[in-house]
């Protein structure tokens, strides 16, 4: 029979142990509990409308569809990878919204909204109309998602010290990553058994969701009513707004926030342009099945990530944002390299390797998207300094994914469809470059981290 090694038993105690909140100081184990148990059950629902998983679905559910042609089923694909960073242009009016009010109940009830939507997409029908229907539906969902993400990056700052929040962010990460892959392969599995079995599915990913956010409606948020008074007494213009020249405002008026805003943005556009090509070449080419396809775009890069979490969040916790991503950068040009050379050379097992290198990308950019900000952001702006990442976000969100498939469409008679990766690669090389120059001149940037 069969023994695990004595010393992989130790490890798998100690990461096991790392979890419980008596790891933590005494003061933070309440909040950390509560908020760890929601987030076995909210990725769950999650899992339904994460952009690579639900891209992936809808292009084998709906290619057998009536009266649909090819482009109009991989432009909905590009519109549902990009559902998550264009729902972020929301941003700024969750956080005017949600200024100067309770923050756990509000974030609360954008979660019970989400898994509402998760649920309605069961009843969509494999036609143009329910083509349509689920993009609404996907992307509404992620509008309401995104003001849950706006508004925890307060939660977290105000419940744990910055000694402790990268570890904290790291272990959220982490066992979001672990059930987003347990469910993209159940999903997986259960629609190559029965391709309609999404209308038992979705309902059943929305329970999970109402389970976590009753768990999670339990936190309690440190210094509240010292919060709400911050924000309710601060200067008028330093408030969220939903007038877009706040975000231009704020750039000004943070040079350096504004550049690395910037490199963002290239950075993103590259990972962006990959996503929605990566779930049509899965059915178009390599004829995937749904595992294959949930395997390639969530599954293997999810559980890659509590594997890389610990290494990017002791980094991440010694080291300026900036600087962070001058080295995590290069992650995403290794997964966009193995992608493009696994499409342009048609072998499956490079382009499934990518997934392996993106986890790892992933991983980091789970910290530093939630905890970056809080390297240049005052205390009292938090919530602003969060809402222009995500609204930048959701501006390069929109291009990227639909210039890709337009792109790939472009590219596709000349039999060069692959290419659309090598494009991908070079302007995310240039974001990884742009960073680590940023830093050279930034080096000496102090932090905020209250």
């Amino acid at each position: 029979m069969f023994q695990m090694p004595a010393f992989l038993i130790r490890m798998l105690g100690q990461f096991v142990a790392s979890f419980h909140p008596r790891a933590l100081p005494p003061m933070l184990r309440a909040s950390y509990a509560r908020e760890l148990a929601s987030w076995f059950f909210l990725p769950i629902m999650l899992a339904g409308i994460e952009g690579s998983a639900i891209a992936v679905i809808a292009k084998k559910a709906f290619s057998a569809g009536p009266n649909l042609t090819d482009s109009q089923i991989d432009f909905a694909v590009a519109i549902l990878a990009a559902a998550p960073n264009v729902a972020n242009l929301t941003s700024f009016a969750w956080a005017a919204v949600a200024h100067g009010r309770s923050k756990i109940k509000f974030i609360g009830r954008l979660q019970i909204i989400t898994a509402l939507l998760v649920g309605l997409i069961a009843i969509v029908p494999e036609t143009a109309d329910g083509l349509t229907a689920l993009c609404v539906l996907v992307v509404t969902a992620r509008c309401a998602w995104t003001g849950v993400l706006t508004l925890r990056t307060a939660v977290w700052r105000n419940n744990y010290p910055r000694a402790n929040r990268a570890v904290i962010a790291g272990r959220m990460a982490t066992i979001q990553a672990l059930m987003l892959a347990a469910t993209g392969f159940v999903m997986g599995w259960a629609l190559d058994l029965d391709a309609r079995a999404y209308h038992l599915l979705f309902p059943a990913l929305a329970c999970f969701g109402l389970i976590g956010n009753a768990i999670y409606r339990k936190v309690r948020l440190r210094g509240a009513q010292r919060l709400k008074h911050a924000e309710r007494k601060g200067r008028a213009e330093d408030s969220p707004s939903l007038n877009p020249v706040a975000m231009w405002r704020l750039l000004h008026q943070d040079r350096p926030y504004a550049a690395f805003m910037g490199w963002m943005m290239v950075l993103g556009i590259g990972n962006l342009m990959v996503v929605a090509p990566q779930a049509i070449i899965l059915e178009d080419q390599f004829n995937a099945t749904y595992l294959e396809g949930l395997l390639n775009t969530t599954v293997i890069p999810v559980l890659i990530m509590p594997l890389a979490i610990p290494m990017w969040s002791r980094l991440l916790g010694r080291m300026h944002v900036v600087q962070f991503r001058s080295l995590h950068s290069w992650a995403f040009v290794l997964a966009t390299a193995l992608m493009w050379l696994g499409a342009w050379l048609d072998s499956f097992f490079v382009f499934q390797l990518s997934a392996v290198a993106m986890g790892v990308g992933y991983a980091g950019g789970a910290l530093a998207w939630n905890l970056g900000h809080h390297d240049f952001a005052p205390a009292n702006r938090d919530s602003e300094y969060m809402a222009v990442h995500v609204t930048l976000n959701g501006i390069r969100g929109f291009i990227a994914p639909l210039a890709a498939v337009a792109l790939y469409k472009w590219l596709l008679p000349h039999g060069a469809g692959s290419w659309v990766f090598f494009v991908a690669l070079i302007v995310t090389l240039v974001g990884a470059v742009g960073f680590q120059l940023l830093w050279k001149q930034l080096r000496e940037l102090p932090r905020h981290g209250g």
